[in-house]
């Protein structure tokens, strides 16, 4: 997959399902669309509420992106769809450096990437702490971080439920974040990587 290119058509097909499900059913709302960032590499970062978040994000850009999913998700026929969607597998239980060199090396190539700094869904709604990763993959790509607030999904699609609720969706992007070179070039440990972190979580809890 190059960056930005036209959908291809099972990706595209997926993107026009759930577009069209989040408008018809959840009445989706998209709050500072004029922020988004549509060229070169992007680290989308947000907070995490349901199942329903990866492709919620990935319909409010006209081109594809990469996302991150559970490695137990690829199983039977999802094993050939998600990469079809460019899901990354991910092993939420023991996380490793390959995850994060493989969304490194993605942003890179110049693609745009979603990453949910909690790592797992919500429980009671709240944004929790971010897991360890997110600053660092900041620093190391010299991305573009674009941060995005989810309300409602929660409701629309709870952990550990498997119905769908009626319920209002709003999805809010903040203006982005552009780490300068100077603070590219001092991060170069945990305390750097973890002020980045709690800068872009604090501008997603600020939507």
């Amino acid at each position: 997959m190059k960056p930005y290119t036209q959908m291809r058509w099972v990706y595209w097909l997926g993107w026009m399902a759930f577009g069209a499900a989040f408008r018809t059913l959840f009445g989706l709302k998209i709050v500072g669309e004029e922020n988004l960032i549509t060229e070169g590499p992007v680290l989308v970062a947000s907070n995490h509420q349901s199942f329903l978040d990866p492709p919620l994000i990935g319909n409010l850009y006209k081109t594809e992106m990469v996302f991150l999913a559970r490695k137990t998700l690829f199983i039977g026929f999802f094993k050939w769809l998600y990469p079809q969607w460019n899901a990354i597998p991910v092993d939420q239980d023991r996380p490793d450096m390959s995850s994060l060199k493989t969304i490194i090396r993605k942003l890179k190539e110049g693609h745009r990437v979603l990453v949910f700094p909690e790592g797992a869904r919500t429980l009671d709604g709240n944004i929790g702490e971010a897991a360890p990763g997110i600053g660092l993959i900041a620093a190391k790509s010299g991305a573009v971080i674009q941060p995005v607030r989810i309300s409602g999904a929660r409701e629309a699609l709870p952990r550990g439920s498997g119905r769908i609720r009626f319920a209002r969706i709003t999805v809010s992007v903040g203006p982005p974040i552009r780490l300068t070179p100077e603070e590219l070039k001092a991060s170069q440990g945990k305390d750097d990587y973890e002020r980045i972190t709690a800068r872009i979580m604090g501008a997603i809890s600020a939507l």
